[in-house]
């Protein structure tokens, strides 16, 4: 597999994991979701990104050693989809972090082998993992591929022990029903899964004007749900015993 392509390192990141972050961008993302905000993300070729041999990428994150140390931040893992790399490279750079006492979260999609979860799972102290629809059908409609890998990735993941943010993207009309969140509350008590964390992520259109520079598709027309359902669904989580919060920022 080609070595993996980096199109940005985005330094005091607070949206990303808990404290202050430096977050790795990989490129190439196994979906397509139709909202997303980073299609430069999309090929694991192309001109965006370029390649960082794993020590030369240690130097450049350890000089925001101290943010780390004083916010209880550290590195995370995006992309595009981090977990879809080449994992050799990926577990080196995770082993040489641990050892140097920097904190990892990995922002994943969840589709990958369960083989590269476990690769990581040793070396990750948070996963950030995306569910962006419930309904299969549905899912393969705005994002290109099934959800099974991903939920049952999610289910192995919260049976292994590790420590879980679990993101959901909110679009108005598509999965911000309380019905669609009664099913994976349910799902989750089903399968043994507690999050630490619920991050509810409303919709944005901040990435709309790079589709045209990339000659791709413009999206259809989403909307953000308004405040009145993203406390209603805050509330519903909050009652179930979650910590929940509307956007990525994340205090543990």
């Amino acid at each position: 597999m080609p070595a993996p392509l980096i199109y940005k390192i985005q330094k005091f990141s607070i949206h990303d994991g808990p404290g202050i972050r430096s977050t790795v961008f990989f490129q190439g993302c196994p979906l397509r979701c139709k909202w997303c905000h980073n299609p430069e993300s999309f090929s694991f070729g192309g001109e965006s990104g370029q390649e960082w041999s794993v020590p030369t990428l240690i130097e450049e994150l350890e000089k925001d050693r101290i943010f780390y140390e004083e916010s209880g931040g550290g590195v995370t893992l995006s992309g595009g989809e981090p977990m879809a790399q080449d994992m050799k490279y990926i577990t080196e750079l995770l082993q040489t972090l641990t050892r140097r006492g920097i904190r990892i979260a990995i922002d994943t999609c969840g589709e990958a082998s369960w083989e590269n979860f476990e690769a990581v799972l040793p070396y990750t102290d948070l996963f950030l993992y995306d569910l962006k629809l419930w309904d299969k059908e549905r899912h393969i409609g705005f994002t290109g591929v099934s959800n099974e890998q991903i939920r049952l990735n999610l289910s192995r993941l919260g049976r292994s022990g590790a420590k879980i943010c679990l993101r959901l993207p909110l679009i108005a009309g598509l999965n911000d029903s309380l019905a669609d969140m009664e099913h994976i509350a349910a799902w989750l008590n089903a399968e043994g899964v507690r999050p630490i964390w619920i991050s509810l992520l409303p919709y944005h259109e901040y990435g709309n004007s790079k589709y045209a520079q990339l000659g791709l598709e413009s999206p259809p027309c989403f909307e953000s749900p308004g405040q009145d359902r993203l406390y209603e669904i805050k509330a519903f989580w909050e009652h179930r015993g979650y910590q929940t919060a509307i956007g990525g920022a994340i205090e543990l």
